[in-house]
């Protein structure tokens, strides 16, 4: 600032014959060497091709030997394959030979901390896994869970939120969500929650075995209804099949679980088929088998991964109760509902669980990827995610084994990026 006030205060003097004896200087000659023009930019410069990979774009389209570009806005510019694509000159160019890529995954169920510094965390631990957005489902209440939803930070998963979830009075559990008796408190909660930007309505119906009264028709539909007048979606914690019935009739959008009494039936099936944007989340129990929990030993301590072994063992209980939710889940995604990921709780290698779990539940790798990705981007509203395609955002996991032939190579991450940016995966 002091150099521009000093030149704007020479003497005036000065200035006029600097002026004048410019005025009065000959021009160049044509034969006078001029300055060259600055070089124009490299048409490549500032964007960045990954080249040789198999790519999983995310709608079940597998291009092998594949060049996508993303561009300084960081999001994704040509993608196909390699023969087909031209990298412009002064590109730099990343090879990924013998790896394979995938969208970064959605979880559309978690529930996460609700303080910043805690939910800052939560984030930056799901980045590590892969995770490029989450939703954490009816348990937030905090100025800072709210503000969140708002904001993007570097190297961290997109958070949305569900607010403050509706349900009937549950005395000796969270009295975070609504507890509601009537239609109108049903409706006020929802306008309530809809005035502070949520992503989603949560409804509980479940009497937690008999413990308490389950939400009524009347009442939940009331909710349904008011969330749609609000322009959002509504989706159901739910147990029964009878119940996921008549939430369907009621004009639900998704199941944050599925049904875990019994075997759906038709009658749900067709109700289903009625709504072809309707969501199912089957977030599956543990599946109750021995398993090796080793591909946590680089992010883990120790002694973290020890407990996590010395509780993955056979558990008949927990697999009657899982091969239930399979049934149900291989049914419906057989007769074309659509499917999407979420794991419940706060564990950040969850989604990692669960798609080995879809799996074993008789989707195929393919369709749980699609589900992991596109499907879970569509439910939390993010219509630049989840695919790499032409103007999406650059969010993508580069594996060094192919998910399609075993679907825990998703845990074999060599490197995440999201919004085109690499993650710093050094430490946990």
């Amino acid at each position: 600032m002091a150099r521009v006030a000093r030149s704007f205060f020479r003497p005036v003097g000065l200035v006029l014959a600097s002026y004048l004896l410019a005025a009065c200087s000959e021009s160049p000659s044509p034969t006078s060497e001029s300055a060259a023009p600055p070089e124009a930019p490299a048409a490549g410069a500032g964007i960045t091709a990954f080249t040789g990979a198999r790519l999983i774009v995310g709608d079940g389209t597998v291009i092998d030997n594949a060049t996508f570009t993303v561009g300084p806005d960081n999001r994704f510019g040509v993608v196909g394959a390699t023969a087909a694509v031209t990298v412009p000159a002064g590109a730099t160019t990343v090879d990924l030979t013998g790896l394979t890529v995938m969208p970064a995954i959605v979880d559309t169920h978690t529930h996460l901390s609700r303080d910043r510094a805690a939910l800052t965390a939560d984030l930056k631990r799901r980045a590590y896994f892969g995770v490029g957005a989450a939703m954490s489902l009816g348990q937030d209440n905090t100025d800072d869970a709210y503000s969140m939803r708002r904001e993007t930070i570097p190297g961290h998963a997109l958070y949305r939120t569900a607010g403050r979830g509706i349900t009937g009075p549950e005395p000796g559990r969270s009295d975070i969500p609504y507890w509601v008796t009537t239609a109108d408190e049903a409706r006020a909660g929802v306008r309530e929650q809809a005035a502070r930007g949520i992503d989603i309505v949560k409804v509980w119906v479940d009497d937690r075995n008999g413990q308490y009264e389950k939400l009524s028709p009347e009442i939940y539909g009331a909710a349904i209804e008011e969330a749609h007048a609000n322009g959002l979606r509504v989706t159901a914690h739910l147990y029964y099949l009878d119940d996921a019935k008549e939430l369907v009739r009621r004009g639900i959008d998704a199941f944050a679980h599925g049904v875990r009494d019994r075997d759906v039936d038709d009658e749900l099936v067709a109700l289903l088929k009625q709504k072809p944007d309707f969501v199912l989340v089957p977030n599956l129990p543990d599946r109750g088998v021995a398993a090796d929990m080793s591909w946590l030993d680089t992010a883990l301590p120790a002694e973290q991964v020890a407990q996590l072994q010395a509780a993955a063992v056979d558990r008949p209980e927990a697999q009657a109760f899982f091969a239930i939710q399979a049934r149900n889940l291989e049914r419906l995604s057989r007769e074309g509902v659509k499917i999407a990921l979420g794991t419940d709780g706060n564990v950040p290698w969850g989604p990692h669980l669960e798609m080995a779990d879809m799996v074993a539940a008789g989707m195929t790798p393919a369709q749980v990827i699609v589900a992991a990705t596109r499907n879970g981007a569509e439910l939390l509203g993010l219509s630049d995610a989840g695919m790499v395609a032409s103007g999406s955002s650059a969010d993508f996991v580069v594996l060094e084994a192919n998910p399609l032939d075993d679907i825990t190579n998703t845990r074999r991450i060599r490197d995440v990026y999201l919004r085109g940016q690499r993650v710093d995966r050094s430490a946990y």
